[in-house]
């Protein structure tokens, strides 16, 4: 029986280019570093953000760009806060789509390695409503 997702793991080319942009963006918490040492497939390290597990370990960038992405909730009145720390990093973030009023605010960005990344004020339940309508 599933329990939960356990945890996500990006594959980045950097692990410390990677480490200050989910530190600075997303307040995540280092609370793993392999080091030198491979445990598993190569370097890595592991964060908690928002009690989630992250994994980065070390190996080639994406070579595309596409819709894939993974999607963090945060509260409206902080969008513009969040949206600076992107900027700060120089992170590309993309144009807004359009969106049915109900749906919230989200801010799409893509990380150093090609991820794609949301930051959305809203929730299933406000989706799901507004979609029923």
């Amino acid at each position: 029986m599933i329990s939960g997702l356990s945890h996500i793991t990006l594959i980045v080319k950097d692990l410390n280019k990677t480490t200050t942009f989910l530190e600075e963006i997303f307040d995540a918490e280092e609370i793993y570093s392999s080091g030198d040492d491979t445990f598993s497939l190569s370097k890595e390290k592991f964060f908690l953000i928002a009690g989630l597990w992250i994994c980065i370990m070390e190996g080639e960038s994406l070579q595309e760009r596409t819709y894939n992405h993974i999607a963090f909730q945060i509260q409206a009145e902080e969008m513009d806060e969040y949206i600076e720390r992107i900027k700060s990093l120089g992170m590309e973030i993309k144009p807004e789509r359009s969106r049915v009023k109900g749906e919230g605010r989200s801010v799409y960005f893509y990380d150093y390695d090609n991820h794609l990344f949301e930051l959305h004020a809203g929730t299933l339940e406000e989706r799901l409503k507004r979609y029923h309508k």
